[in-house]
């Protein structure tokens, strides 16, 4: 079989770029929110502008075993900010090799996060490369509401152009990481997030995902941890009942318990 040449495949990124700029029109005027508030006093108040910061890289990196937790928490933050932004598409690039161990999103599990299948647009590049592209194309577009995607490598100098990618469009831009390639970048925040026993009717159905987070990075804020849970219904974050107090302050050397991954939304 003939390999594409260099011409054919910059002319096949061109198209699909094209493509995706006519079917996503900008809305100027449309999208005015400077950050998006989690709704809860104990986060919103060690970020700089009272929410996640729209026009910034965003980096969530899972604690051990704990990656389907943290893809549930990005789709957590991508229903929150799909109900702030109703009529604009999300874009979700998630490369094949990136959760390769845990399938592919599920429509029935970003529902049950609160995040609609059809407000999805769903990209699944096959190499590192496009996925950068892609992500940088999609923000350029002015299209969606927000930009998410898994990487498993990034340079200073790589999340440096990511970052000023969403500053000059105004969007935020959610990058799920391994902990394990975990190097220094130009992110606004950094989130760890593990896994913690959701909250259950009598029946010993899921009513509410819960997360450990820990802030650890903060541009002008400051850092803490929290256990919060999920309603996926309000679209709302709040202190999980057995911590319904403010961030819990880190302590060096602290030894962070393994607890049983939350799945639902992969």
């Amino acid at each position: 079989m003939t390999q594409p040449t260099a011409q054919s495949v910059l002319r096949n990124r061109a198209a699909v770029a094209e493509e995706l700029r006519r079917l996503l029109p900008k809305m100027e005027g449309f999208r005015t929110a400077r950050s998006i508030p989690f709704g809860l006093a104990a986060i919103d108040r060690c970020l700089p502008q009272g929410g996640l910061a729209c026009g910034a890289l965003h980096e969530i990196v899972p604690e051990a075993g704990a990656t389907p937790a943290a893809f549930g928490f990005l789709v957590a933050l991508l229903a929150r900010l799909s109900r702030s932004l109703t009529r604009l598409p999300l874009i979700l690039v998630l490369p094949a090799y990136g959760l390769r161990d845990y399938g592919r999103p599920h429509g029935h599990g970003l529902n049950a996060l609160g995040l609609p299948p059809h407000r999805l647009i769903l990209v699944e590049p096959a190499h590192c490369k496009d996925t950068l592209w892609a992500m940088e194309e999609a923000l350029h577009s002015g299209a969606p509401a927000a930009v998410a995607g898994c990487i498993d490598q990034l340079d200073l100098k790589t999340s440096q152009r990511l970052h000023l990618a969403a500053t000059d469009c105004g969007l935020p831009l959610l990058l799920l990481r391994p902990a394990e390639t975990l190097e220094s970048s130009a992110a606004a925040t950094r989130w760890r997030v593990g896994a913690a026993p959701a909250a259950r009717d009598r029946f010993g159905l899921i009513t509410r995902a819960r997360w450990r987070l820990s802030l650890e990075r903060c541009r002008n804020g400051r850092t803490g941890e929290w256990m919060v849970e999920y309603d996926h219904v309000a679209h709302r974050f709040s202190l999980a009942a057995a911590l319904a107090d403010p961030a819990v302050p880190r302590s060096t050397g602290e030894t962070r318990e393994s607890e049983q991954s939350f799945r639902r939304a992969i």
